[in-house]
């Protein structure tokens, strides 16, 4: 496993504990919506709740919701190949591949999945009820009939989604130790002279008392890249400690 592998693997375990920390369930009461121009976000806001998505996210939807892009029969078939892509275990790369979606473009079509996808987590992560989605979708231009078909949706697939993210686990490993060692690299596959210096890591995590080794290797400059971004968290660390 290379330098690059190893953040996203670290990535990975960090976006499945934020999924995984869900929040009671919802009052029935209307939320609020409000917006901060300064950050880029939309947050709608009900007393347990608050569901923030990034311009991008947005964009995403009020494409989705575009009746002159998505005409009805498309418009369930996205939403439903969307909830599928989420529901496989493998992340079939084939789940936007409709007959429907073919005059689609497809960096809009991809888009407007990633979009889609991210929301749907967020709902489920923050177990929202009808109310809140409805609220969410409608501030996203998305009409009345459009709302309760992407709702129908969320109600089908809530349980098994509650599932996955479930099983995903709530903690992150908890990293206790760090070993390193510096290696050369001598010849290439060619047998070509190198004589390159690199790094070879080994992260001890432990999780529900099980270590596991994360190993990856890494150049100089690779290894002061992650030094330096360890040190940016550190103080973003500090400095909420301090608020």
């Amino acid at each position: 496993m290379d330098a690059q592998g190893a953040m996203e693997r670290v990535c990975l375990i960090r976006a499945s504990f934020g999924l995984c920390n869900r929040l009671s369930p919802q009052p029935s009461a209307a939320p609020r919506a409000s917006a901060d121009p300064s950050r880029g976000f939309v947050s709608w806001l009900s007393p347990l709740c608050k569901m923030e998505l990034s311009e991008s996210v947005q964009r995403g939807l009020r494409s989705l919701a575009e009746p002159s892009s998505f005409d009805q029969a498309r418009f369930q078939v996205l939403v439903e190949a969307c909830f599928r892509s989420l529901l496989s275990s493998r992340g079939d790369p084939a789940v936007l591949d409709q007959p429907e979606l073919k005059q689609i473009d497809q960096i809009l079509l991809k888009q407007i999945h990633t979009a889609a996808t991210t929301f749907i987590l967020e709902a489920v992560k923050h177990n929202v009820d009808k109310s809140t989605i409805s609220s969410s979708l409608e501030e996203l231009t998305f009409t009345a009939d459009r709302i309760e078909i992407f709702y129908s949706a969320y109600q089908k697939h809530k349980k098994e989604l509650e599932h996955i993210l479930a099983s995903i686990g709530r903690r992150p490993p908890q990293i206790n130790d760090v070993t390193w060692r510096l290696e050369y690299h001598m010849k290439n596959g060619q047998l070509d002279k190198v004589n390159e210096p690199f790094y070879m890591l080994s992260l001890k995590t432990e999780k529900d008392g099980c270590p596991e080794d994360v190993d990856f290797t890494c150049t100089m400059e690779q290894l002061q890249d992650l030094v330096g971004k360890l040190k940016d968290a550190a103080k973003s660390v500090e400095k909420a400690s301090q608020m």
